[in-house]
């Protein structure tokens, strides 16, 4: 008794319309002679010691404001179950009855079409992302977030789900599945062409999906369904940067076109979790709000455990990949936490790079202190290693600074200063050497790049219809924007010209052009030049050759010079 009323105050503090018009109901139908009589169960004739029994027009009154219906509501034995009826009619009525189910459904299903608009938008969607990411630009990611059609199918597939229309269904699943494969196709083509192909922070920000993700798809999938039943057209924006569904694609079109199976499994598994979740998230409310199919009690049984068996299998790898991020961002803490207690306070951490492997962690440290301890390194190394169960690999970098606050802050900046023109300038040397692989026609891992001496190389494949000439061009063409590097592109086995000319004072333009290409070629393949024809040209081109470094040697000729290789 005392439950039901407190529970029914609180129902009315909640939604005193609902309580309003229970009590106003229930006053009006005690003042009425046809008021049913198995509504209250008959009095009993001895009353309870110490409680009087009141008349249910005494106990209701006049109900006009939420105040008094909390009031009516404490004090009524049936409170509970007259609000729980009252709330089942009210949303009924005054909330599904609200809703144009077949408006809803029709938009819906014009969402899922695959039309020439949602391929098209589909696809500069996902170049945009692609773009962005490669970039690292936020910004350009949103805008290809916005740009993105595939909520349609995905909200689709929930409804079908919820009317359990199979043919409705289909579609939604046709559109989705062309629309992400073009997708992923269009950005691993670009990826593919791009002399850009590191893993940046938006692009690895997409590889290890956990639970919150999950948690992310599913507010975002009320929020959407919500706004595509009731029609509140603005939410849709919000609810598209938060589930993010085309960054996820591009990833995967990144991770297949670069190999990076990491990557690509990470990315699609983010992807399929935002795509189940909000499916069936839509599914869910579109039950809630009396969208309704054919399936029989069973049938639906049925449905209902899949689908919580869905979520279940979703839930748990993305709970398992949260615990190991959880416990990484655990072990960072302890690790600074050692290395700080180690110096006692009286240094500064300027510089922590920690890696994860299964078996080991790796960390790289750099302390500005005023005192150099020789034991640092192995004792933080057995401290960390007790606390976090793994071995450790330490490698501390300690730099003396004076005694004072100032000595260490100005030796701190130093050192942010030299970080800074490092990274600027690996990014240069790393942007060179996918320049590099671009023209050679081979992966960036096949650049040697040092970026101690300036010096990039890379050996070319060979392409069809490209000369030694045009290699040098190539080359020529990366140097030009390089002047402080050396770059060599080592070409194929190629025919060196044919003929070199001469003129009265020696070789003229063309021979000099000639000349120039074969003592370029055979500096870079390492091979000698064989040249034969009139003694005397051939006398004054080899000295040329040889006081470059060149390898030249003389046969008996006649007619024409012209240089072939020799044997090494």
């Amino acid at each position: 008794m005392l439950l039901h009323s407190h529970l029914y105050a609180f129902a009315a503090f909640v939604c005193p319309r609902m309580v309003v018009k229970a009590a106003s109901k229930e006053t009006a139908l005690s003042q009425s002679d046809n008021y049913p009589a198995d509504n209250y169960p008959e009095k009993s004739t001895t009353a309870e010691p110490g409680r009087e029994e009141r008349d249910p027009s005494a106990v209701w009154g006049k109900v006009d404001s939420p105040k008094e219906a909390v009031k009516a509501a404490t004090q009524s034995r049936y409170g509970l179950m007259r609000v729980l009826a009252t709330f089942r009619g009210w949303w009924r009525d005054d909330v599904i009855g609200q809703v144009d189910h077949e408006d809803v459904i029709a938009k819906r299903r014009d969402d899922c079409l695959m039309s020439e608009h949602y391929l098209f938008m589909t696809a500069m969607s996902a170049g945009i992302a692609v773009i962005g990411l490669l970039q690292s630009s936020t910004a350009v990611v949103i805008g290809a977030m916005l740009l993105s059609p595939l909520m349609g199918p995905i909200m689709g597939l929930g409804f079908a789900l919820g009317i359990t229309d199979y043919q409705w269904l289909k579609q939604s699943t046709m559109s989705l599945f062309w629309g992400s494969f073009g997708a992923v196709l269009l950005c691993s083509i670009i990826v593919f062409v791009s002399p850009i192909t590191t893993i940046t922070p938006e692009i690895a920000a997409r590889t290890q999906p956990n639970l919150f993700d999950l948690l992310v798809a599913l507010f975002s999938g009320l929020a959407g369904a919500y706004a595509m039943i009731r029609g509140r057209a603005n939410a849709i924006v919000g609810v598209a940067i938060a589930t993010a569904l085309m960054p996820p694609l591009a990833v995967v079109g990144f991770g297949f076109a670069t190999f990076n199976w990491t990557v690509f499994s990470g990315a699609l598994l983010l992807f399929v979790t935002n795509l189940v979740t909000i499916a069936l998230t839509a599914w869910g409310l579109s039950k809630i709000y009396g969208f309704r199919g054919s399936l029989s009690q069973r049938q639906s049984q049925f449905q209902n455990t899949m689908i919580v068996v869905v979520f279940l299998a979703l839930a748990v790898p993305l709970g398992l990949s949260l615990r190991t991020i959880a416990w990484e961002a655990n072990a960072q803490r302890i690790v600074r936490e050692e290395i700080t207690e180690e110096f006692e306070g009286s240094g500064r951490l300027a510089e922590l790079d920690i890696s994860f492997t299964e078996e080991l962690i790796g960390v790289t440290a750099t302390m500005f202190s005023p005192d150099f301890r020789e034991d640092a390194e192995g004792d933080i190394t057995k401290a960390l290693e007790g606390r976090l169960g793994r071995s450790v690999n330490m490698t501390l970098a300690q730099v003396e600074t004076g005694s004072s606050a100032r000595d260490t802050d100005e030796a701190a900046l130093a050192a942010a200063r030299a970080r800074e023109e490092q990274a600027a300038a690996s990014a240069r040397a790393n942007a060179l050497a996918g320049r590099l692989a671009l023209i050679a026609g081979v992966p960036d891992s096949e650049v040697t790049v040092d970026t101690g001496r300036k010096r990039a190389t890379v050996r070319a494949l060979e392409l069809e219809g490209a000369s030694l000439a045009s290699y040098r061009a190539l080359e020529m063409r990366i140097a030009a924007t390089e002047p402080d590097w050396v770059i060599e592109v080592l070409p194929p086995m190629g025919d060196l010209p044919r003929t070199v000319s001469f003129g009265e004072e020696g070789p003229d333009q063309e021979g000099q052009k000639a000349l120039a290409l074969i003592e370029w070629a055979a500096k870079r393949t390492g091979l000698p030049v064989v040249l034969s024809g009139r003694e005397v040209e051939a006398t004054q081109a080899a000295e040329a050759l040889k006081e470059s470094g060149v390898n030249a040697r003389i046969e008996p000729g006649f007619g024409p010079l012209r240089a072939v290789w020799g044997e090494p």
